[in-house]
């Protein structure tokens, strides 16, 4: 008597299976999600994890996309190309209407950024619309502040992580209950790796913003970082701008987010 074969999963199979999982999940249990959508590569797998959860259909949410003002052009451009590919509803919450309404102030000088100003934006939009769920593409292998998060991650009335107000999850068991004003932040890629993302890329042939392949661009060292010059950045005293190679890790604002020297142009080099 012969037996079938047993049937197994790649790690990245496994992988997609748990997010698009989570992906039905929060659209089963929670009434108005939302994805948050930078343009950057964990992004970018988000939005084809979505696909293969809801394809042929609509996804049940909007995509939204916090624009500091301070971002790629690059990125930008990535953003609206592929949304309208996609045919989905893009919401943009804008830092600069929150400075300009006088909820937040922007900062001066040359290393003013506007990094903690979009959590208040964020904040505001997830209020306006009445969201109850975010998708984001954060990863545990990171970071320690997002080693220790769950899958969902709860916020109070306040948009604030607090330990003790976290839920267990056992095996693929989500509790997604919430008081009035809070809502639960969700990482369908919390197990994934750098790594798993740039495989999954590759295997998907997803594109991602140019940004994350070599190009030569005009760069200044600050704080062991390669930072772009652009209209956004203020030079200090001393710092000289050169031409280099290089490409970026991560899609942020162009005000705080360095670049590596690299001849890597395709994503199997970048894996490599």
């Amino acid at each position: 008597m012969s037996l079938a074969p047993a049937y197994e999963l790649s790690n990245l199979d496994a992988l997609e299976a748990e997010a698009v999982f989570i992906f039905r999940e929060v659209a089963a249990e929670l009434e108005r999600p939302v994805l948050l959508f930078s343009g950057g590569k964990d992004s970018v797998v988000l939005l084809r994890l979505a696909e293969k959860a809801f394809r042929p259909g609509k996804f049940p949410f909007p995509v939204m996309h916090v624009d500091t003002g301070h971002n790629f052009p690059e990125a930008l451009a990535f953003r609206d190309r592929r949304m309208a590919e996609l045919g989905e509803r893009l919401l943009v919450a804008s830092v600069q209407d929150s400075i300009d309404q006088g909820r937040v102030a922007d900062e001066e000088g040359p290393r003013a950024s506007r990094n903690r100003a979009q959590t208040v934006t964020l904040l505001d939009a997830i209020a306006e619309g009445g969201f109850d769920a975010c998708f984001g593409g954060a990863r545990r292998d990171e970071e320690k502040s997002r080693a220790k998060e769950r899958v969902f991650s709860v916020r109070d009335e306040f948009g604030q992580w607090d330990p003790k107000n976290q839920r267990p999850e056992l095996w693929s068991l989500y509790n997604s209950r919430i008081r009035q004003g809070e809502h639960i932040r969700v990482f369908p890629l919390s197990n994934w790796t750098e790594l798993d993302v740039w495989q999954y890329i590759e295997r998907e042939q997803l594109e991602v913003p140019p940004i994350y392949f070599a190009h030569r661009r005009s760069v200044f060292p600050r704080d062991g970082m390669l930072l772009a010059v652009g209209p956004y950045v203020q030079l200090a005293p001393g710092e000289e701008p050169f031409e280099a190679m290089v490409r970026y890790r991560t899609v942020g604002d162009m005000t705080c987010t360095g670049a590596v020297e690299s001849t890597a142009t395709t994503v199997a080099e970048v894996i490599a």
